[in-house]
């Protein structure tokens, strides 16, 4: 009830009436664009690759469900996202670039434009991947392909067609992130996973009602636990010492720093997932090659990363575990935190500012971390258990996508609840 009597008073407001009406907006126009299909597409075709395919089924949920129509904006943000994460991973790396994440707001504009402009030739080589993948699928998807004859022009149109729409998600992201509420990417991501629930439930309503009871329950208590960890965090205690300036004193306040359980958030799902499946993609293109020994290694490294065998999933679990630590270091490092308490006249009380500062920090964040990386180890396992333990046939929204979900419900909770508080209203959560 208190959160339906927020969801009110929020829509009592006509500036944040506003925002939420333009979000929903945007979201509708997205969705009309993920139906709009890319001429040459053999439908039939694509449906059943994609009941085959576990990298297409993780491009579709990352394009917010466009990809299995193979519309103009298949690709989604994904190629951003990637983009993303390569800025994020180089800042450290190049000076340039570190001195540039170092300059404030200025830098972080400079950053993000960087950012688009990595975007358009990792969306133009990712709309070749897919294109090329979907192509040498049995029956193929795409009929008229090729870099030469009569097919070029309309392979040339194909990619310039997911390159614009993935720019056009991109652009539909950033409207949202300046006049609406919550964040946009995440947010088109999020609009593609919830709007397939629906059908995903009629179908099993007629068809598997024991594995939809017991995804319900599976999923009550994943959300309950991603909810935990999401919101878990350490509160390390800062003290700023005193300085007096004429007959002014200056500081000497109490505050913390909160580090997150988990930091790294659904990011070392996609890694692991995206590097685990792309050897046995590649592996699959050498099967049937003339050489027995290259034909062998290929066959042994499909079988091995088949995602209905254990092995794959034993693989996936450690990965995510370790993407998990990598990822969540790189974050911390870029933050440099210990430097900054100590410009700022900081310190945590019984530790020396500086390198035992920073000494200390890494400690604890690692030693948190593993409660984070565990459990993200868990949720990216929990389908291949789930279909043994359950009569579960498939999961209707896949862990990685609850935890996307989970996690855009609670960041777009925390923005109306800054709004409302604002105002003097009495938000969502307590």
């Amino acid at each position: 009830m208190e959160t339906i009597r927020a969801v009110l008073n929020a829509f009592k407001l006509p500036d944040l009436r506003r925002k939420i009406l333009f979000t929903l907006g945007i979201l509708v126009v997205y969705r009309l664009a993920a139906h709009i299909p890319l001429p040459g597409v053999d439908a039939g075709a694509l449906r059943k690759v994609f009941g085959e395919s576990q990298v297409l089924r993780l491009f579709d949920m990352l394009s917010g469900g466009a990809m299995s129509t193979f519309s103009v904006v298949a690709m989604g943000v994904y190629p951003y996202i990637t983009a993303s994460i390569i800025m994020q991973l180089l800042s450290p790396m190049i000076p340039r670039l570190q001195e540039i994440a170092q300059e404030g707001e200025a830098g972080r504009q400079k950053i993000n434009q960087y950012t688009h402009f990595l975007t358009v030739p990792l969306a133009a080589l990712n709309a070749v991947g897919q294109a090329a993948l979907l192509t040498r699928s049995t029956p193929p998807v795409l009929t008229n392909w090729g870099f030469s004859g009569e097919a070029l022009l309309p392979t040339l149109a194909t990619i310039s067609a997911l390159t614009a729409g993935t720019m056009f998600a991109m652009w539909l992201g950033e409207l949202i992130d300046e006049q609406g509420v919550g964040n946009g990417i995440s947010l088109i991501i999020f609009g593609g996973i919830v709007a397939r629930i629906p059908q995903q439930v009629g179908t099993d309503v007629y068809r598997n009602v024991p594995g939809l009871i017991a995804f319900a329950v599976i999923g009550v208590v994943t959300v309950a636990g991603i909810v935990v960890i999401y919101e878990g965090q350490r509160r390390i205690p800062v003290q700023y010492g005193k300085r007096v300036r004429g007959t002014k004193i200056y500081g000497g306040q109490s505050t913390h720093i909160p580090l997150r359980v988990n930091s790294a958030g659904m990011i070392p799902l996609i890694f692991a997932s995206t590097l685990l499946i792309f050897p046995g993609v590649i592996a699959g293109y050498f099967q049937y090659v003339d050489n027995a020994f290259i034909s062998g290694v290929a066959t042994g490294i499909v079988n091995a990363l088949n995602t209905q065998g254990v092995f794959y999933w034993i693989f996936y679990f450690f990965m995510v575990v370790g993407f998990t630590y990598f990822y969540t270091d790189v974050m911390f490092q870029q933050q440099n935190i210990p430097e900054s308490l100590q410009r700022q006249g900081g310190f945590i009380p019984g530790i020396r500012p500086g390198a035992r500062t920073a000494e200390y920090l890494n400690r604890v964040l690692r030693r948190i971390t593993l409660a984070g990386a565990l459990f993200l180890g868990a949720v990216a396992v929990l389908p291949y258990f789930a279909a043994r333990v359950t009569p579960m046939e498939r999961m209707i929204v896949t862990s990685t996508g609850l935890l996307i979900v989970v996690g855009v419900v609670i960041d777009t909770m925390k923005q109306l609840e800054a709004q409302l508080l604002m105002r003097h209203y009495e938000g969502f959560l307590k």
